[in-house]
This record gives structure tokens, sequence and C-alpha cells, in this order.
């Protein structure tokens, strides 16, 4: 709970730059320290290792030496160490004669040696206040031979091995302090910039603002060169949405402005009726009715487009082919004047997922507009047929046709043609048309005719069985 404490004080309330280069160098500083204390127990290993090892020799030289000679200080007192080493001989009885004059430390162990009861073994002594380092290990004759040699340059070495890894440790930390700092200033650069632009977004409320990058930041592939083109991305999707709301607010109100003052002329004019005649009272009414509807299904249209998204409604499989002539049927009855053709016989009981009432509502728009660019008595064929591993069904007129500086924005809102500004109509029939077809996974594109007239293509992906084979889903309606 401690440590937990203390690493939410530590990085709990800094920014996540100091957060990072504290991470970092911490991580750095104990991998340094961990090498750095590895080094000095090696380096420790390895001198105590070379004094043992010339303890060893010595002893095994003054062994040869000394085989005749009885038990006692081999080399004077040895306080002064004028010899190479240090050296006595033990045996494993006190009692024994000149085992009362021995200058090195004799213990249980040492008697042990001697009886060849212990192994040789080192250990680490104070003569007259200098270290020592010492081996007993036994030689013939029931003795055991002690050997010391001064360890002071050994662990003089050793402290100043020491003291330069601890000073090569505490550059290293502050080392890796300094690069963690930078590397996180510089890492999170494109973060800090994004910071900034989405504050500066977010006071002027301008999406046209993007981040920045530099040309080595821009080739880097990581996560936060990712992040800021993602963010970059995000925000032209944003500028892109918020221009699109303002040309629908702009064009709502364009076209809304001429309805409503008609409604506003024919109220005046009805609120004035006594001044007029049976007729003229029943054509203001019948011509405010009409427009009320006009304006009702404008502003019904608008909302629908404004949402940019299909209602949640309950999907099913739909017989494309029966509900085409169900649409082609109701379109007859609205425009008396057009002949309409159905070719349907081809993918006969081949079903979609989708709903009815919003792929009726996306025909009807298709044969709405055919019709009305339709001639006098022109001919409007709607055509379905299956196509490699999708469904089409195409609608051509043999009117004017679509201009080819027209087709890219045929299905933009609001948007009319030279030829169709003189017809009735809002502009938004293809632009929702286009819209239920999205959310119906279909594609709806629009081209020139090869005889002349529009020709419309909605393209239903269909993963079904190849044609020729049985349809593989119950037809719903």
């Amino acid at each position: 709970m401690r440590a937990l404490s203390l690493r939410r004080r530590l990085l709990g309330r800094r920014p996540l730059r100091a957060r990072l280069a504290l991470v970092t160098s911490v991580a750095v500083a104990v991998v340094a320290l961990g090498v750095l204390a590895a080094a000095y127990v090696v380096i420790r290993y390895e001198l105590v290792r070379q004094l043992d090892l010339q303890l060893k020799q010595q002893a095994t030289l003054i062994a040869q030496q000394s085989r005749t000679e009885p038990a006692g200080v081999l080399y004077g007192e040895c306080t002064w160490l004028a010899a190479p080493a240090c050296a006595q001989t033990v045996r494993a009885d006190p009692a024994a004669p000149r085992q009362d004059g021995l200058v090195l430390p004799v213990t249980g162990a040492t008697r042990r040696v001697a009886a060849g009861t212990l192994g040789e073994h080192y250990s680490n002594i104070t003569l007259d206040g200098h270290a020592m380092r010492m081996l007993t290990t036994p030689v013939k004759g029931d003795r055991a031979l002690q050997v010391a040699v001064r360890s002071d340059t050994v662990d003089k070495g050793v402290r100043q091995a020491g003291l330069l890894l601890a000073a090569v440790g505490g550059g290293g930390v502050l080392l890796a302090a300094g690069l963690g700092y930078f590397a996180s200033r510089t890492s999170l650069r494109p973060v800090t910039r994004l910071t900034a632009t989405a504050e500066h977004i977010a006071a002027t409320r301008d999406p046209a603002h993007r981040i920045e990058l530099a040309p080595y930041e821009a080739r880097r592939d990581d996560e936060i060169t990712s992040l800021a083109t993602s963010f970059n991305t995000m925000l032209g999707e944003l500028e892109e949405a918020v221009a699109a709301q303002r040309r629908l607010v702009a064009d709502a109100s364009h076209e809304l402005r001429t309805p409503l003052t008609a409604l506003r002329t024919n109220a005046e004019l009805l609120a004035r009726a006594e001044r007029l005649t049976p007729a003229q009272r029943e054509r203001a009414a019948g011509a405010l009715g009409r427009q009320l509807r006009e304006v009702t299904g404008l502003v019904n249209d608008l909302i629908e487009l404004a949402r940019d998204e299909e209602p949640q409604q309950f999907v099913e499989e739909v017989r494309l082919d029966r509900l085409a002539e169900r649409c082609t049927a109701d379109a007859r009855g609205h425009w008396p004047g057009t002949v309409f053709t159905a070719d349907l016989a081809g993918p006969e009981g081949v079903t979609v997922p989708g709903v009815p009432a919003r792929l009726a509502r996306l025909l009807s728009n298709l044969l709405d507009n055919a019709a009305k660019f339709s001639p006098p008595g022109g001919r409007v064929e709607v055509h379905l047929a299956r196509t490699g591993s999708g469904l089409d069904l195409t609608v051509r007129d043999h009117g004017p046709g679509i201009a080819a500086e027209d087709l890219p924005y045929v299905f933009d809102r609001f948007y009319r043609s030279r030829q169709a500004r003189a017809l009735p109509g809002s502009g938004l029939g293809l632009a929702m048309a286009r819209q239920i077809a999205r959310a119906h996974g279909a594609e709806l594109t629009a081209e020139q005719a090869p005889a002349g007239g529009a020709l419309f293509r909605l393209r239903f992906p269909l993963p079904g069985p190849l044609p020729g084979e049985p349809p593989a889903r119950t037809p719903a309606r």
C-alpha cells in the first residue's frame, strides 16, 4: 500500500511528459545501477581470487621447503611481513612443542585441519591492525600450514573500484534523466501539438486547423505519428461535416423561402375572403393545401437527410422483384402520361435484407425522377438482373439525360441542373435515395444511357447462389 501511494504521489499529478521522462529515467537508472553492481561484484571476486591464488602458490612453496622443520613460526615474528608471506605450522595437539609462540590466530578449525578432519579453507583476519587473507591447509606429519598475506591493496582496489563505479552510476543516472526528458519531449511533440490544436479548435470552433508534422516526423511509422495523422483525418471529416451542415442550413433556408412566401401570400389572401369570389377562395384554399403538403414533405425530407443515418427499424428479407413491381404500379397512377415497363423476371425469388418501406421510398424517388424528366408519352424502363455476385436494379428514362458536368453532383442535396430548375421538386429525392441505398449496403450510381436519357443503377451485393441455382433464402414478401 505504501509503494502504491508513493507511486501515485510521484506520477499521479504530473504531466505525461514528466511521467514518461521519470519512468524512462528510472528504468535506465535501474538497469545501469544493476550493471554497475554486477561489475563491482565481479571485480571484487576477481581481486580476491587472484589473492587466493597467490596464497595457494605460497603455501605450496612453503610446504615443500619446510617438510623437515618442526612446527611453529617459519618466518621470524611475522608481524612486520618482511617475508613474502607470514607462515606457521600448527600441530593438532595444543600441548605439542613450539605451540605457544604462534603469531597467526589458531582456532578449533585449524586443529581439525591439522588432524585431517577438515579441509583447507580461506579466512580474513586482522594482524597488528592490518587486514590479511589467510589460507589454512593440511600438510604431512599431522600438521596444518597457515599462510597469510596482507590484503590492504586488494581492499583498497575494491574500494576504488566501488567509488569509480558509483561515480559512473551517478553520471549515468543524470544522463538517463536528461536523455529520458529529451526522448519524452521529442516523442510527445505531436501530442503537444495535438493538445494545442484541440484547444485552438475549442476556442475558435474552426475545424480547419491541422497538426503540422515535420518531414522527418511524417516519415516515422510509430503510434504517436499515427495518432497525429488520425487526428488530422478526423479534423478533415469534422470540417467536411460542418461545411455540409452549413450548406444544408443555407440551402434549406433558400428552398423554404419561396414556398413560405407563397403560403403567406395565400394566407393573407384568405384572410380577406369576403372580398373574393367563391371560385377564388376555392383556388386559394387548394393552393394553400398543396403548398402546405409540399412544405411538410420538404421539412420531413430535410429531417431525414440531416440525421445522415437510417432509423433503426425491423430488417427482413425483401423480394426486390415484387417490391419493384408494386412501386412501378404506384408510379403509373402518379404519372399517367408516362409509360412504365418492368422486366423483373430474371432473378425471381432472390431476396435482399432491408426495410421494405425505406426501399420502396428509394425506388419511388428514382421512378418519380425518371418520370419528371421524361417527355409526354415517354417510356421509363425498370430492369432487374443478377450480375456476378450482385443484384442490379436499373431505372432508365428517355429524357434529355444528364450532362457530363452534372454527373458528379446529381446526388448532392438541393442540387438541380439547368434542365431541372424549371421543374417542380426540391432537389432532395436523389440525395435521400443514395442515403437509403448506403444504409442497406447498396450502391446507387447515375450515368448517361447509351441511346440517350439517364440511367440509374442500384446494385446490392448478394453472396447467395449463382444464377441458375435455387435461392438460398426464403422470401418474406
